[in-house]
């Protein structure tokens, strides 16, 4: 294969990285996002794993790659990509790409202000504010949030069983409230909580089956949600999101945020007009709110928005070159 160069800037949404992709990416097949996901993943995986795992990447390490919109009433869509695979959707990586797109002018939106962004999972309803050269902030409409199942139960090596929620926010995650074994995130460090969410996931997914009702290809549980006490006393709740392999969300993830959302809203804790102030690992933001209360196939669902922000620190052209490098495809450790 010949050396391919990919144009990427990096960023940074809450602390999370997000490496945008805007020149490089491979041609897809497809009539929609969704169908150019799966087209990426049967013949382009090998450039997620480059441009994500190390030596070009890290354990954290998401992004994103533009395409033209299907729809002429859009003004772009996007594939993410990241350590943990080809996601539906990814709320961080929506925020930090509006943020680069917008001030690099890698897109021209048609109502200043407004994007109108698809994504494998579905239309995203963008809302940005800009000062001058700077978005300052990006809230997202996401596509329907519910809860999945309640009360499954699994083994946690370490900690024992388990009881969790699945709820959908753009991935289906499976979340870990305070209880007789699991005192909550703040009680245990990073390394444990990877450890036993790599574990817990594995069980899970043995245990139970997960399947988007509307689109059979969003299956299985991809993240682990593990949830504590609040930093901050004004924040609503506190999350730490296991993802890939080995990675915490440094920020307070953005589908992983909706699904809290969702678990809350079923379970009547969460009504529309309230504000979800939700936390991560390290304290960082983002606020979320009820859009829209529907139902997904006679589940109570709801329409969740996400608000945030992203920084751009740098520009970067990685090539991936197999004649010349025996890592050029990336490497993870574990």
């Amino acid at each position: 294969m010949p050396k391919s160069v990919f144009h990427c800037v990096d960023a940074h949404t809450c602390g999370n990285p997000v490496r945008l992709v805007k020149a490089g990416g491979p041609v897809l097949q497809g009539a929609n996002m969704s169908e150019k996901r799966q087209h990426f993943m049967q013949e382009y995986d090998w450039i997620r794993q480059g441009l994500m795992f190390e030596p070009r990447g890290h354990d954290m390490m998401s992004g994103s790659i533009l395409y033209a919109p299907h729809d002429p009433a859009n003004d772009v869509a996007v594939l993410f990509i990241e350590t943990s695979g080809c996601l539906p959707m990814c709320g961080h990586g929506t925020i930090g790409t509006i943020t680069i797109a917008i001030e690099e002018g890698l897109i021209q939106p048609k109502t200043p202000g407004i994007v109108r962004m698809e994504a494998p999972a579905g239309l995203v309803m963008i809302e940005y504010k800009q000062e001058g050269s700077k978005v300052k902030s990006v809230k997202l409409t996401n596509v329907p949030a519910f809860l999945h199942s309640t009360e499954l139960t699994a083994q946690c090596p370490g900690l024992g069983e388990l009881v969790v929620d699945v709820a959908y926010g753009g991935n289906f995650y499976a979340i870990v409230d305070v209880q007789k074994n699991f005192k909550g995130l703040e009680h245990y460090n990073a390394d444990q909580l990877i450890a036993w969410a790599r574990e817990l996931r594995k069980n899970i997914n043995a245990q139970y089956e997960f399947v988007h009702p509307d689109n059979p290809t969003i299956h299985g549980c991809s993240h682990i949600l593990w949830t504590g006490a609040v930093i901050d006393k004004t924040s609503t709740a506190r999350n730490a999101v296991f993802y890939g392999d080995k990675a915490i969300d440094r920020s307070p993830c953005g589908t992983g945020t909706s699904a809290r959302m969702a678990q809350w809203y079923a379970k009547g804790l969460l009504k529309k007009g309230d504000a979800f102030i939700h936390e991560s690992i390290i304290g960082s933001k983002f606020i979320g709110r009820i859009e829209e209360e529907l139902t997904v196939h006679g589940k109570p669902a709801m329409r969740p928005s996400i608000e945030g922000w992203a920084r751009i620190y740098g520009y970067n052209s990685i090539w991936i070159d197999t004649d010349d490098d025996p890592y050029a495809y990336g490497f993870q450790v574990i």
